[in-house]
C-alpha cells in the first residue's frame, strides 16, 4: 500500500462519553494531512499531491465481552489524477468463557480506494474477514487452541479471492520465561478469474523472555501450496515471523522483525512470495514527546502456479521514516512525520521514489 508516516500514540484509556448500563459509546475524530511526491495514480505515472483524510469514528461497548468499532474516512487529493474517496472500516469483536473454554468471534469489513504498491495504481477493493476461535487449558502447562476463518477480497479489475482456513495449536509452557507451540493450518482459496488452490502448513512457535529487558518471538514453518489448474506446480516455501524487543531503559526501546509469507497475488495464476525486515527505535524526550525512527526493506516476487508460465514481476521496497508525537489534554494526540521510500522492479512501470511529510491530529471524546 501507499507508504505512510508513523501513527500517533494511543491516548490513555478514559471513561466513555456516554454510558447506558452495560452499553457505552466513545466517539473520536482524526485529521491527517500528507504532502507526497512519487505516488502512482496509474501505472508509470507518479505524481505530487496533497492528501487530506478526515476520519470520525465511534467505539460501542457491551459490557466487557463485545465491541463494535466503525470509522469512515473521507480522502481528498489536490491532484486530479486521483479520485476523492469515502472508505469504511468496521470491526465487531466478542468473547465468551464457559468452564475451562474461552470462545472468541470477530467480523471485520473494509472498503478503500487507495494507491497500492502491488497494483501500481489507485485500486478500489472490499475485504471481509470472519474468525471463530476456541481455547482450553488441558493442564497447568498445556493449552489447546483452534480457529476457523473466512477471508474475502474483491478488487476492482484484479483477482477476487475467497479463502477458508482452519488452524490448530498445542501450547506448552517450558518455564516461566519460555513457551512453545506446535500448529497445523489448512486452507482452500477460491479465485476469480483463475484456478482455485489449496495449502497446508505445519508451524513451530517459540516465545522467550530472556531477561526483563529482552524478549524473542519466532514462528516458522513450511507451506505446501497447489493450484487446481491443469499442469499446476506444487509450491513449497518456508514461512517465518520473528521479532526481538529490547527495552534498554524505561524511555528507550529497540525492535526488529523479519518475515516471509505467501499470499494470492492480485494477478491471475500467481502467488506473491514476500520477505522483509523492519528495525525501529522508540525514544521518549522531555517526558512528553515520543520520537520514533524506523527503517525497513520488503522484497516480493510473483510466482506462477502453472509450469508452462514463466516467472512474473519482482519488486524491492526500501523505506526510512521518523516521527515525533505527543499527547495533549489527556484525550488528544498529535504527530508529525517524514518518510522516504523507493520501489524498484524488473517491470519499470511499477518503479517510484517518494518523499512524504505530514501532520496528524486526533481526539477521543
Amino acid at each position: 500500500m501507499v507508504p505512510s508516516g508513523s501513527a500517533v500514540p494511543q491516548t490513555p484509556a478514559e471513561a466513555p462519553l456516554a454510558q447506558w448500563g452495560p452499553m457505552s459509546a466513545q466517539p473520536r475524530l482524526t485529521y491527517r494531512f500528507t504532502y507526497s511526491d512519487g505516488i502512482q495514480a496509474s501505472l508509470g505515472q507518479p505524481v505530487t499531491t496533497g492528501i487530506q483524510e478526515i476520519s470520525p469514528g465511534i467505539l460501542f461497548g457491551l459490557g466487557k465481552a463485545w465491541t463494535l468499532d466503525y470509522t469512515p474516512t473521507w480522502t481528498f487529493y489536490s491532484d486530479r489524477a486521483f479520485q476523492n474517496t469515502l472508505g469504511h472500516v468496521a470491526d465487531l469483536n466478542g468473547n465468551l468463557a464457559h468452564d475451562d473454554w474461552t470462545f472468541g468471534f470477530s467480523q471485520n469489513y473494509s472498503h478503500s480506494s487507495l494507491p497500492l504498491i502491488e497494483t501500481g495504481q489507485q485500486t478500489t477493493q472490499e475485504t471481509y474477514s470472519t474468525r471463530i476461535n476456541a481455547s482450553d487449558h488441558l493442564g497447568s502447562r498445556t493449552a489447546f487452541e483452534m480457529s476457523v476463518s473466512q477471508d474475502v477480497r474483491f478488487a476492482e479489475t484484479f483477482t477476487n479471492t475467497r479463502e477458508w482456513s482452519t488452524q490448530e495449536w498445542l501450547h506448552y509452557e517450558l518455564s516461566s520465561r519460555l513457551t512453545s507451540a506446535l500448529g497445523l493450518s489448512y486452507g482452500y482459496v477460491g479465485i476469480s478469474p483463475g484456478p482455485d488452490m489449496t495449502y497446508w502448513k505445519p508451524d513451530l512457535q517459540i516465545a522467550w523472555k530472556a531477561t526483563d529487558k529482552i524478549a524473542f518471538n519466532v514462528q516458522g514453518g513450511v507451506e505446501r501450496r497447489k493450484s487446481r489448474a491443469i499442469d499446476a506446480k506444487v509450491l513449497t516455501n518456508p514461512i517465518l515471523n520473528a521479532a526481538v524487543l529490547y527495552q534498554l531503559i524505561e524511555t528507550t526501546s529497540f525492535s526488529f522483525s523479519a518475515s516471509r509469507a505467501v499470499a494470492v497475488s492480485y494477478f491471475a495464476n500467481d502467488v506473491t512470495v514476500s520477505t522483509g525486515w523492519n528495525a525501529a527505535v522508540q525514544q521518549r524526550l522531555l517526558g512528553k514527546l515520543q520520537l520514533s525512527v524506523g527503517v525497513g526493506q520488503q522484497k516480493a516476487s510473483d510466482v506462477s502456479v502453472i509450469n508452462s508460465l514463466s516467472a512474473g514481476r519482482s519488486t524491492r521496497y526500501d523505506s526510512f521514516n521518523v516521527s515525533l508525537s505527543t499527547i495533549f489534554l489527556r484525550r488528544g494526540s498529535v504527530s508529525t512525520f517524514y518518510q522516504i521510500s523507493r520501489n524498484s522492479s524488473n517491470v519499470r512501470v511499477y518503479e517510484f521514489s517518494s518523499h512524504q511529510i505530514g501532520l496528524q491530529i486526533g481526539y477521543r471524546f
